[in-house]
């Protein structure tokens, strides 16, 4: 299950790579969804991350790539905890943060639907809070030097 899945790229590589592979997707933009590759539209439908239109324990794996950070505090909060909720205990969820100031400063300049953010220890913190258990990692906007 991937959660914010877009036009499904990485859903659609996944069944390449491993045929017979069943997935879904979930995402809240209809045009991402129509325009997903035919092969794997079908298993994909609109769903919001706080509200995850599936059953308790049905996947064996959760993905959410780049998504959370577009969502305020309490629907993060319902978000982490829903991928924890229809996962079998395996879940991944990788999102932007940063170190340092700098990184910070870098961030800001890019995020332009971000509307949570945080240092590193700042989102190990909720995700222990909010009983989070997957695995987790981040994109740091860096300077390039």
């Amino acid at each position: 299950m991937d959660v914010g899945c877009g036009m499904a790229h990485l859903l659609y590589e996944l069944t390449q790579v491993v045929p017979g592979m069943i997935v879904n997707g979930i995402d809240i933009s209809q045009y991402a969804l129509e325009h997903a590759k035919e092969e794997i539209r079908d298993r994909l439908q609109y769903g919001q991350a706080q509200n995850i239109p599936f059953d308790d324990d049905e996947f064996d794996l959760v993905i959410s790539l780049a998504t959370l950070h577009n969502l305020k505090i309490y629907d993060l909060k319902k978000a982490v905890q829903e991928i924890e909720r229809v996962s079998k205990g395996k879940s991944y969820i990788m999102v932007e943060s940063f170190r340092n100031d700098r990184e910070e400063v870098n961030m800001l300049y890019w995020q332009l639907t971000c509307a949570s953010y945080y240092a590193v220890d700042e989102w190990e913190w909720l995700y222990k809070e909010w009983g989070y258990t997957g695995d987790y990692s981040f994109i740091f906007f860096e300077d390039g030097k």
